[in-house]
């Protein structure tokens, strides 16, 4: 995965609240198992944690100056994002909105662009309090991505994925999915409830997972708006299979029986590792997100 080194990056999407902290340093949610079922719960869930019963009131975070806003001093061309993870991440967010916006125009749509925040440890959002526990996640009351990108690790260490550029860039474009959805009102379906292999919520991910897949297909193509010419340059066949094996590595089924020792497909909420490979290759093999129905 590779990017036009002498692109501008547009670190306006990107809000860096790393070195924040909550007065009294209270987490909201614990270590241990409930940690672990919060991260398994909410792990590329399209809600915010209220949706998950994790979240309750508490104090905003106070950010210290020596630590903010990092990504604008540091992240300012595409040679940045081929050489610094944070970066990346402001870059993949450039290039999925990219996308997305031009998409929605050919549409005769308008869009309404999203917010990428990276935090550690914990963060107030408009769907209420989180900490790492929750994965990254979309919030639907404030429009924003939220990503510890200390996630990224546990990718690899927790679920077994291979890991790589194009596994982050997935989680991303998986969160952005979600933020579609919120814009074309598919999104509340996941909000009814119901868990199950066939579940609104179960669809609702799938297509999550096949609307990355479709930026993915267009993104070597799509021109960023201030150049005319593509932020990221090449996506190899690897970059692609990393995609696939992170998408797996976070299937109900691979996570119910790493933590729990057995696959229960009626506590189902995001789909199996063969289901979520399946829908992010029929938006990459296709890049069209009419596609990507998965209600149907």
């Amino acid at each position: 995965m590779q990017f036009d080194d002498d692109a501008d990056l547009d670190t306006s999407e990107v809000s860096d609240q790393r070195g924040s902290r909550v007065p009294g340093g209270r987490a909201t949610i614990g270590g241990g198992l409930v940690g672990l079922i919060a991260l398994v719960l909410g792990l590329l869930l399209g809600v915010g944690p209220d949706q998950l019963g994790l979240s309750g009131g508490g104090p905003q975070p106070v950010t210290s100056p020596s630590s903010a806003a990092q990504v604008q001093q540091t992240c300012r061309t595409g040679h940045d994002a081929n050489t610094r993870e944070d970066c990346r991440l402001v870059a993949v967010t450039n290039s999925t909105q990219d996308y997305w916006r031009q998409e929605f125009r050919r549409r005769g749509a308008r869009y309404v662009p999203a917010s990428t925040v990276f935090f550690t440890g914990q963060v107030n959002t408009a769907c209420g309090p989180a900490t790492s526990a929750v994965g990254p996640f979309y919030c639907p009351g404030d429009r924003k991505v939220y990503l510890d990108l200390g996630f990224f690790q546990e990718l690899r260490t927790k679920f077994g994925a291979s890991g790589g550029p194009f596994a982050q860039a997935y989680v991303v474009a998986h969160e952005y999915g979600h933020h579609i959805q919120n814009l074309t009102g598919t999104l509340g379906k996941s909000q009814d409830g119901r868990t199950g292999a066939n579940s609104n919520s179960v669809k609702v991910e799938l297509q999550a997972d096949c609307y990355a897949g479709v930026w993915a297909h267009n993104a070597t193509r799509t021109p960023d708006e201030s150049t005319g010419r593509p932020l990221i340059t090449s996506l190899t066949d690897q970059d692609i299979k990393d995609g696939l094996d992170a998408a797996a590595a976070v299937g109900d089924d691979r996570i119910q029986e790493k933590f729990q020792g057995r696959v229960t497909p009626e506590s189902w909420t995001h789909g199996s590792a063969q289901q979520r490979q399946q829908w992010f290759y029929q938006g990459y093999r296709t890049g069209d997100m009419a596609q990507c129905d998965t209600f149907r």
